[in-house]
């Protein structure tokens, strides 16, 4: 019932359909998204004629191939007409035996009977900006209210890639190895060249303290990336600046917070009261790899 095909099999048009006219869509899954972030690293599990599809992108560590989600690749998983608990099934048992797994997100929307790892997700869906803002905690009211000495010496602008790297580079936290900051930041650069991110920046007397990352495409404004200056956390900037994308985009597009495992990052994005949505995943530790590896003399590279 299920294939597996290498990208260069792919038919991309049918992918694309499954994809757009799937209960599960997410910008993710999206082709343009996946060649982005992984490299074209990405093969494709298919059920019968593209009736449900799964991405499954990958990284080669000592020349094996192990299934790795991509650097801001939030989620993937099965996308189908209707989600099929049973269907949804058959595509995890053919993904644990035939790859060796180190981490494989699902969406929101699949379902399994297998009990698998929940994290959260936080959205806003499409509404009218009043009644977007009318939910938000009465703390991040009182934040975007901005004392008259920042509101008259600040400003809001869109930047390109090059007036916002050096920011970036020097406000980037949870990212420890130089090769990580690296593909960060090349990630970014590849997507503001295709035309689908926008850095949005916040000025107080010329000078930028925060800084937002957003990917957009027809149905969604997806949060990649938030950037503060550390002595001007208490202005309040990147809640402006996130107020004011959910003003400029939030009648017609889904707002994604793309989740955190940070308490106190997860508190901030509360404070918009958005709706949590929670998504599985499957992970592995490096010594349960090298185990699996040994006991099943798996050979993933084709």
């Amino acid at each position: 019932m299920i294939r597996r095909l290498k990208y260069n099999e792919i038919d991309f048009e049918k992918y694309a359909q499954c994809l757009e006219n799937s209960a599960q869509r997410k910008y993710s899954a999206t082709k343009t998204f996946l060649d982005l972030t992984s490299d074209k690293k990405w093969e494709l599990l298919v059920y019968k004629d593209y009736e449900a599809v799964m991405p499954v992108p990958y990284v080669f560590k000592s020349r094996i191939k192990i299934v790795h989600n991509p650097m801001l690749c939030q989620q993937l998983g099965i996308f189908s007409k209707e989600d099929h608990v049973e269907i949804n099934e058959e595509f995890l048992s053919f993904l644990e035996q035939n790859y060796l797994i180190r981490i494989y997100i699902f969406n929101e929307f699949n379902q399994f009977k297998t009990l698998l790892k929940p994290k959260k997700n936080f959205l806003i869906l499409p509404d009218n900006y009043e009644t977007v803002y009318s939910k938000y905690s009465p703390k991040r009211k009182r934040k975007l209210r901005l004392d008259e000495d920042v509101l008259s010496n600040s400003e809001i602008k869109e930047i390109n890639f090059n007036q916002a790297e050096s920011f970036i580079r020097g406000n980037l936290l949870g990212a420890d190895k130089e090769e990580d900051i690296e593909l960060f930041i090349l990630i970014f650069k590849n997507m503001f060249e295709a035309g689908c991110l926008k850095f949005s920046a916040f000025y107080l007397n010329k000078r930028i303290i925060n800084i937002i990352v957003t990917y957009f495409d027809d149905f969604t404004v997806a949060l990649l990336g938030t950037f503060n200056d550390k002595e001007s956390v208490k202005i309040s900037g990147a809640s402006v600046l996130i107020d004011n994308c959910i003003k400029e985009n939030i009648q017609t597009k889904i707002f994604d917070f793309e989740g955190s495992d940070l308490p106190n990052v997860e508190e901030f994005f509360r404070g918009f009261r958005p709706e949590l949505r929670p998504y599985h995943v499957i992970d592995y530790s490096k010594k349960e790899i090298i185990k699996k590896l040994l006991s099943l003399k798996f050979i993933m590279k084709r």
